[in-house]
Parts: C-alpha cells; sequence; structure tokens
C-alpha cells in the first residue's frame, strides 16, 4: 500500500514514542525515500531521524540528520529550529568527544534562546553547556592517574565552567518550579565538586539530589546518589558512613534486579572495609563480586576481585591463599593486556613467595624489568642482576666454511654477501687467514657488476636537468638544439595519449575536492522550493559571525573524523568508579613502602654499592 511521506512520518513518531525506535527509523527513512515539498514536515523528519539515531547510539547518522536540519532553518530563516537543531548538534558532537565543536553549538542554542526569550531552551542550553565542559574535564583528567581535586589547571578550568553552567542552569529551572530538572541540577553539581575536591560541597548536593530522587520514586537515581555519597564520605576519610550509604545502595541495586550494580556495590564495600581493616568482611564482600563478575564473563572484574582479595589474605597471614589469587590476578592481567595489574601481581607474588620461602628457577621471572614494561618511580630497585641469557650466548663463526662461496646471479636477483664481509666490520681482534682474505672473481660475477652499474647509472640520469629554451643563453640554446636534433622523436601513441588523459583526470579530481557545494537535502522534491522561500523572504538574512564560526568548526571535525585513537581501556560493568579504585591502591601500596630501605650515602654523596658475599661492619 503506498502511503504519502506525512503517514510514514506519524507512523515513526508513534513507534519511536511507543520505544520501538528501530521499527520508527525504518518508517523516517521511508518517508524521506517517498519525498515531500513540505519544508517544515521535511525538518521534523531530520529532527526525529536524528533524535532516534542518538537513542540507538548511531551517532554518525545522527550527526547527519542533525545537520540536515540546522541547514534547513538556517535556509528557511527559523530561529527556533535552528536553536533547537544547534542544541541536538552539540549534544551529539559531545558524545562524539568533539568537544570544541559541541561547546560552539550549544553557545549558538543558548544566544539564540536568549534572542527568542525563551527560558526553557535557555537552561537546556546551559546544562548541555555543563555536560560538555564536564565531559571534556574528565575526558582530559583520564590521560593522568590524579584523585579527585589533584587535576591540572586545565581540566580544573573545564570543571569550573561546568560548575558555573550547572549553577546558571539551576537557578533558572528554580523559577520554573521544575523538580525533575533541580534533581538533574544538583546531581551533576555534585559529581562536578566531587572532581575539583571539595567533597563537603558535593555531600550538600547529592543529599538534595537524593531528596528529589526519593519525591518522585525514582529508585536509579536514588542508587546513584547514595553510590555518589559513599565515595564523597571515603574521600573525606568518613569510612563507617561510607559502608553504610553503599550498603543501601546494594539493597537498591537488588530491587532493581541488576547483577552488575549489584557487584558494583559490594566491590565498594569490600574496599571500605580493607580501609576500615574489618579483612573478613571484605573478603566475604570481594567474595560476592568474584562470583557475579564471573557469571557475566566480566574478566577486568574478576581481575580486580582477585586483586583485592589477595592482599586481604595477606593482611590476614594466609599466605597460600593469596598466592592462588595473585597468581590468578596475574594470568588475567596477561590476557586482558593490563600491564599495571601484571607487574603488580608479579610483585605481589615474588613477595609472597619470598615470605614462605619457596624458591625456584622462574622467580626472577616475577620481578619484571620496570624500564622496559612501566616507568614506576617508587618501585625504584638497585643491584638488577645480569640477564642469564647474556652467561649462555656463543660467539658466532666469523669464517666461511668454503672459500669464495659466491653465489651466481639467477635472473637479476640481488646476491646473499658473505657472512666474513659483514663481520669484519665489527670483528677486529679475529685473525683470518690470508688464503680467506682475497677472494677471486669468477666470470659469472660479470652479470652481478652489470646488473650494479645499470642501478647506478640510474642515479646519474636523475641527476640531469634538461634546459628549457628561451630561458638561457644563445651557446646553450644551440647546445640544447643540437641534443635535440641528435634524439629520436617520439611517436605519440593512443596508449601515451590515454595514460596522460588518466593523469589529467586523476589531476583535476584534486579541484573538484576544492569545489563548494550547495547543500542537498534528501527527501525534498524538487529544489525549486528553496529557491521559492528564498525569493519570498524580503529581508536579506546573512548569517553573522558566529553561525559562520559554528559551521568552520563542524567543517574542521572531517580532518578528525580520519585520525586513528588509541584503543579504549576493556569495559568492566562490575567495577564502580575508578577513581575510587585509585583511592585503594594508593592506600595498599604504602605496603610495599614500608619494607624499603634506601642505602647509606658515601662521602662523595654517591650510593654505596655491597659487596657481593661480604657483610659490612658496625
Amino acid at each position: 500500500m503506498d502511503c504519502t511521506c506525512m503517514e510514514l512520518a506519524l507512523e515513526g513518531e508513534r513507534l519511536c514514542k511507543a520505544g520501538d525506535c528501530r521499527t520508527g527509523v525504518q518508517f523516517f527513512e521511508a518517508a524521506v525515500n517517498s519525498g515531500t515539498d513540505d519544508l517544515k514536515t521535511l525538518s521534523a523528519i531530520y529532527s526525529q531521524l536524528g533524535n532516534a539515531y542518538f537513542y540507538l547510539q548511531e551517532f554518525g547518522k545522527a550527526l547527519e540528520y542533525h545537520k540536515h536540519d540546522l541547514n534547513l532553518a538556517r535556509t528557511l530563516g527559523d530561529r527556533v529550529g535552528e536553536a533547537k537543531a544547534s542544541g541536538n548538534l552539540g549534544n551529539t558532537l559531545k558524545v562524539l568527544g568533539k568537544f570544541d565543536e559541541a561547546i560552539v553549538c550549544c553557545l549558538r542554542h543558548l544566544d539564540l534562546s536568549r534572542e527568542l526569550k525563551d527560558r526553557i531552551g535557555e537552561a537546556r542550553a546551559l546544562y548541555n553547556l555543563g555536560n560538555v565542559y564536564h565531559a571534556k574535564g574528565k575526558h582530559t583528567g583520564r590521560s593522568g592517574n590524579q584523585d579527585p581535586g589533584e587535576f591540572p589547571p586545565e581540566v580544573k578550568d573545564c570543571l569550573v565552567k561546568a560548575a558555573e553552567y550547572y549553577e546558571a542552569n539551576l537557578n533558572i529551572v528554580q523559577e520554573l518550579g521544575d523538580r525533575a530538572a533541580q534533581g538533574r541540577a544538583c546531581g551533576n553539581l555534585g559529581n562536578t565538586h566531587y572532581l575539583l575536591g571539595n567533597f563537603s560541597q558535593a555531600i550538600i548536593y547529592h543529599q538534595e539530589r537524593l531528596a528529589i530522587a526519593r519525591e518522585f520514586g525514582d529508585k536509579a537515581a536514588e542508587r546513584r546518589a547514595y553510590s555518589n555519597l559513599g565515595n564523597a564520605h571515603i574521600f573525606l576519610g568518613e569510612f563507617e558512613v561510607a559502608a553504610e550509604h553503599y550498603r543501601k545502595t546494594l539493597q537498591i541495586a537488588k530491587q532493581l534486579g541488576d547483577k552488575a550494580l549489584e557487584a558494583q556495590a559490594c566491590y565498594s564495600l569490600g574496599n571500605t572495609y580493607t580501609l576500615l581493616k574489618d579483612y573478613e568482611k571484605a573478603i566475604e564482600f570481594h567474595m560476592k563480586h568474584l562470583k557475579i563478575a564471573q557469571e557475566l564473563d566480566d574478566r577486568v572484574g574478576e581481575g580486580r576481585a582477585c586483586w583485592s582479595l589477595g592482599n586481604a589474605h595477606t593482611a590476614l597471614g594466609r599466605n597460600e591463599e593469596a598466592i592462588r589469587y595473585a597468581s590468578k590476578h596475574l594470568e588475567i592481567s596477561k590476557e586482558i593486556g593490563d600491564e599495571t595489574g601484571q607487574v603488580t601481581a608479579q610483585m605481589n607474588l615474588a613477595d609472597l613467595k619470598t615470605v614462605l620461602g619457596i624458591s625456584s628457577s622462574t622467580d626472577t621471572d616475577h620481578r619484571p624489568n620496570l624500564h622496559d614494561q612501566l616507568d614506576l618511580g617508587m618501585y625504584r630497585r638497585t643491584g638488577v642482576s645480569r640477564r642469564h641469557s647474556m652467561e649462555r650466548m656463543e660467539l658466532m663463526k666469523l669464517t666461511p666454511d668454503k672459500k669464495g662461496e659466491l653465489p651466481p646471479s639467477h635472473g637479476g636477483a640481488r646476491p646473499k654477501i658473505p657472512k666474513v664481509q659483514k663481520s669484519m666490520t665489527v670483528a677486529s681482534e679475529t685473525i683470518i687467514p690470508k688464503s680467506q682474505s682475497v677472494e677471486t672473481l669468477s666470470p659469472e660475477d660479470d652479470g652481478f657488476f652489470d646488473l650494479l652499474s645499470k642501478f647506478q647509472g640510474r642515479r646519474i640520469d636523475e641527476q640531469r636537468c634538461s634546459l628549457v629554451p628561451g630561458e638561457k643563453n644563445g651557446l646553450e640554446k644551440s647546445e640544447n638544439k643540437e641534443n635535440e636534433e641528435s634524439k629520436p622523436k617520439m611517436a605519440s601513441t593512443p596508449d601515451s595519449e590515454n595514460f596522460l588523459d588518466m593523469i589529467a583526470g586523476i589531476q583535476g579530481s584534486r579541484m573538484n575536492d576544492q569545489r563548494a557545494s550547495l547543500p542537498q537535502f534528501p527527501g525534498l522534491n524538487s529544489q525549486a522550493v528553496i529557491n521559492q522561500y528564498l525569493r519570498q523572504r524580503n529581508v536579506q538574512d546573512v548569517p553573522d559571525d558566529n553561525f559562520f564560526e559554528m559551521l568552520m568548526r563542524c567543517q574542521g571535525a572531517r580532518i578528525d573524523d580520519q585520525r586513528s585513537s588509541l584503543p579504549h581501556n576493556r569495559q568492566a560493568p562490575t567495577v564502580p568508579d575508578e577513581d575510587f579504585f585509585s583511592l585503594i591502591q594508593k592506600v595498599q601500596s604504602s605496603r610495599l613502602d614500608g619494607q624499603r630501605t634506601c642505602l647509606p650515602d658515601n662521602e662523595d654523596g654517591l650510593p654505596v654499592q655491597p659487596t657481593p658475599g661480604k657483610k659490612k661492619k658496625k
């Protein structure tokens, strides 16, 4: 049955509202293929398609249709549509990690909303700007291992701007009486102040977020608020309060029936009880986390659980159990390519075997060469033993077994040079018999030298330059003319003309790439409709500088699309927050620091090197 573009679009909208975005997208695409001359209908389809693709996490397609929506709104002079499209475009660019372009689009949304005196649109634009700066700060801060409050200035600047935009958004939604929007703003403000190290301020906002979540019965938001409160109390050293918040997080996760969230709460509780030195309870919760991680096939979470269990058993003096979990941690770290975890597991195994008095030929393999794997300043060691492989190395034979063993050339292939010629430059102390030092050339070697002279001759030809008539003096002209007369003239063949046509076509494509084309709107039946709209508008609406800047930023993203990015870290659905894990690592690493000793300095200020086999007299 044939359907009009409007009918297909309405059915797609109904399906998207019902939650079936995949089928809704198919109807919207069918509406675009059907085509229409109603530009407002086409703009609505672009917007709905962009939002549907964004929901389906197909961000490339979402970006494409939001750009179409923006260009069409500009063509129609629709300021409201342009503001909406700019906001949607900014959200999509933020998810794609193009933060600078996203900021420009969101600022455009904010300017247009203020120009139109649209308070709801202004609040949304401020909220989106806060999200972009917050995401940019977190993304930039991931390159280091800093804890919250210890980020570099460029990260702090982004987080401070995010807090400012969230505050402005909170003021407007409070005026509008939008409690749900207030809850979102308070939650984001709490997270931002947490990253800035303002933990007391973060707790105030998260408590407000918790109250609003209870007011709406939003269990998911309530669970997040309890988890964030626990994280903030951890950094304040209030471990008992943090444990109570994590317990409530675990209860809500069980009510929601989400095993991954349940594992995250168990992980946080296990680490909190480790900080409280209640290792029995820590082992209990880490075992629950390990079981769920194995059920969900989360190898990263399983490795973290084994690492934590090994530390807890070590604290209780159960070294055999600790060795078992440390070995499992090492195995998983090698499997997932976690170099930091691998180094940690290797050192834990070496320390545990030293305590138990276990000696084996593989003990040296458990202490890695940290300069080759990771540059960890706190793990510097002195007196690194010599590699055993160097002591087993044998000298190469420097003389050939046969004299003058030069293989003949076959088909112009490059002959292999005997080993004696390669090793003469490095073996100056080796004496070679005189009978072997002089080689006699056979007639078969003439082919090799002919081939060599042919290749060398090309280098000379490449360095010659041809004189162009009309640019030099008369003597050079005459010489050039004689040379040209002496050369055979190249005949023009169809093959040579085809080749030149191909080269011209390839070179000409470079000019085509630089040409600008008018925007094409898929689904528009006739381009004349656009021209008619432009003629009907009496006012010459010239885009301002802000719009051109936004377009240039968006077009500049094409270069970034061609850049390769570093591989993403493997996802760990059962591990909650990396910042919290870093804190636990820092606390646990103090055990190794307490076992280290520094060698005394001598009179010259240099460390004393211990003498093997002798003890220093007191």
